[in-house]
């Protein structure tokens, strides 16, 4: 794997350490998080996040342990790090920090006090709401280390006050379980129970939400440090609390060896596809109905558009082709009205998307391809041709094929958007995208071929299926192509001045990237031409990645900042998103143009922000600075893809 490591002129400076974050998972949605510095910057920062039912569904537990060692001469020095509702930092443990590396995926930091160095590595046990951290004596001593542990027990969306009830601790052998939920096991506790008031997280202060909430001290663990290679390690877990997991330490190695290995079944030709094959192992999760994907740490759970825009890189790409299976057969048996559910963060299950469904058939389809799965594809046939038929006939918020001419178009209310570009500010849609979509229609196109594939591979008569994706190729090819050079990103879109569903139409010609798929998947309906790709490179590409509109369009948005609805009216209006370069490589690739340097940047950006993962978006404008998610998983599927496609 690529390496990453910091020294002092990074961990020293705030602005440096506390942008670049590492995140550690537990298999089922769970993690722990923080940043390079031991700032918590976000709400969702924490050593013991706990995941619900559903991924989606997550609370936090144990905030954080600061440790503070007491040397020789009797001085305490304090290594932790919090930022105040008064802007003040203090402690300032990370201007001790002499290094700072990410190894197997398990983060360690060394903090140095003269000839005193300590070291402290996390992980958390797979399957199970679990994390270790251990300390451990470096050199120098004898020392004693105490770990504050600051708790609360709260949704990972909000925050808990003073104000509230005070959380309840019930001491036990080796530590305490707070508010029922989570058990803290180490040694020498010491009971404390008092608030923490006002302690604040920049980066939601940035992202225009409440940027401040109170913390539990409820209390410390004590051990020595007599000499090197001395350990104080601390447990938290959640679930069953009467079991306690093995020693802090066999979990650190477990899962070191746990990482190598999921690297190795990946068989990476690098180490930057080593370095991805292990990112993409935080997004697969198991829950109680088997396999899913969580789109993006911190904030989302599973999204069906992502997951099936992810299949292939997470699932095909790192050899989970076992698990794969898995996870399509269960979510064919979601499938209503020809629609696939889109297992909302919300807890609810909502059919909602037009193009989710569509990256199901793809995602089936690749799957059979890539490994022979033929299986599958006869079992999951049936579901899939009542698929087709469902769009054909019509089913929700409009979607339906044209009969005039074979092509998808989806109409719904006008508080809907269907689209990936899902944006809504104060319920009314940025980029509704009524009519024909692009991407839809390639989708559309690639799925009739790929569905007849499957159909003649379990001997069935796919002269129907042939003959719709011939009629909408063909209608593709003459609806799609502008004036310009490139492809409308809508065709038959609701004119501006008539309502929804008014007579007039026209064709939306804004530069947009969802073209890219006429030219990038298996079936396109297009075949590339060099000068259209070049004057989409030209508009569009970024070193992260194409952005969501071209610079010179109306409505471009260059920064992905403010408050909510700041951010979501720039969310496709010029914010850079990284997931596309899988179908931009794509579409170099087809047209015969090298593709070598494209992918420079996103691989230059796994040290940069969330380590060693890729981010959900970006600035439009330089220096592109990343935003949204800092782990997104169809952005690290699509990045390790179009690398494993040069094979």
């Amino acid at each position: 794997m690529i390496e990453i490591r910091f020294g002092p002129q990074v961990c020293g400076e705030l602005s440096a350490s506390s942008t670049r974050e590492w995140l550690v998972t537990d298999g089922r949605g769970g993690y722990a998080m923080g940043t390079v510095a031991g700032l918590r910057t976000r709400r969702y920062h924490g050593l013991l996040v706990v995941a619900g039912e559903t991924p989606a569904a997550r609370k936090v537990g144990l905030v954080s342990l600061d440790p503070a060692v007491t040397l020789p001469s009797g001085r305490q020095v304090r290594l932790g790090a919090h930022e105040w509702s008064s802007g003040v930092v203090d402690p300032r443990g990370y201007e001790l920090l002499e290094r700072f590396d990410l190894t197997d995926g398990v983060p360690r930091w060394r903090w140095r006090v003269g000839d005193v160095v300590i070291e402290r590595e996390i992980a958390m046990a797979y399957g199970r709401s679990c994390v270790a951290v251990v300390h451990r004596l470096i050199s120098g001593g004898p020392v004693r280390l105490d770990l504050a542990a600051a708790c609360t027990w709260r949704d990972a969306h909000g925050e808990r006050r003073a104000d509230g009830p005070t959380p309840r601790l019930e001491e036990v052998a080796g530590g305490a379980v707070v508010e029922g939920a989570f058990r803290l096991a180490g040694p020498g506790w010491t009971p404390e129970g008092q608030w923490w008031l006002g302690v604040r997280h920049r980066e939601e202060a940035a992202r225009g939400l409440h940027p401040d909430e109170d913390l539990w001290y409820a209390g410390r663990f004590s051990g020595s440090l007599d000499e090197p290679g001395a350990e104080v390690s601390v447990l938290a877990w959640a679930d069953d609390l009467g079991e306690e997991p093995p020693p802090a330490t066999a979990l650190v190695e477990a899962a070191r060896r746990r990482h190598r290995a999921v690297v190795a079944a990946a068989k990476p030709d690098d180490d930057v596809d080593a370095t991805l094959a292990l990112a993409a192992d935080a997004f697969v999760v198991h829950t109680g109905t088997g396999p899913d994907v969580v789109a993006g740490y911190p904030w989302f759970g599973a999204w069906s558009r992502d997951t099936m825009t992810s299949y292939e890189g997470l699932f095909l790409g790192t050899g989970r082709g076992d698990e794969g299976r898995e996870l399509l057969r269960a979510y064919a048996a979601t499938l209503s009205e020809g629609m696939l559910a889109n297992t909302a963060d919300t807890g609810r299950v909502e059919h909602n998307t037009v193009d989710a469904t569509l990256w199901f058939l793809h995602a089936v389809n690749r799957h059979v391809t890539r490994t022979g799965d033929t299986d599958l594809g006869a079992e999951l046939l049936p579901a899939l041709e009542d698929v087709v038929a469902a769009h054909v006939a019509g089913t929700r918020y409009g979607i339906g094929v044209d009969p005039a001419d074979g092509l998808l178009t989806q109409g719904g209310p006008p508080d809907v958007a269907l689209t990936w570009m899902d944006a809504r500010v104060y319920g009314v849609p940025v980029t509704p995208r009524t009519g024909k979509p692009v991407e839809v229609n390639a989708l559309w196109v690639n799925g009739l071929a790929g569905l007849a594939e499957l159909a003649e591979l379990a001997g069935r008569d796919a002269t129907e299926l042939w003959g719709r994706h011939q009629r909408a190729a063909a209608a593709f090819r003459e609806r799609f192509p502008t004036p310009a050079g490139w492809l409308h990103d809508v065709v038959d879109a609701p004119a501006p001045a008539y309502p929804l569903g008014g007579a007039p139409h026209h064709d939306d010609d804004l530069l947009r990237p969802n073209q890219l798929l006429a030219w990038s998947l298996p079936y396109a309906p297009l075949e590339p031409d060099e000068a259209t790709l070049r004057r989409v490179t030209e508009a569009l590409f970024t070193p992260l990645g194409p952005r969501s509109l071209a610079p010179d369009s109306p409505g471009f948005v260059g920064r992905h900042r403010g408050g909510p609805a700041e951010r979501d009216s720039g969310y496709h209006q010029g914010t850079v998103w990284p997931w596309l370069i899988g179908p931009f490589v794509d579409a170099y690739r087809r047209a015969g143009l090298p593709t070598g340097d494209l992918l420079v940047g996103l691989e230059g950006h796994l040290t940069e922000y969330g380590l060693g993962s890729v981010s959900e978006t970006a600035d439009g404008l330089a220096p592109h600075a990343a935003t949204g998610c800092p782990f997104q998983a169809w952005s690290v599927a699509e990045l390790l893809r179009a690398r494993r496609l040069r094979r």
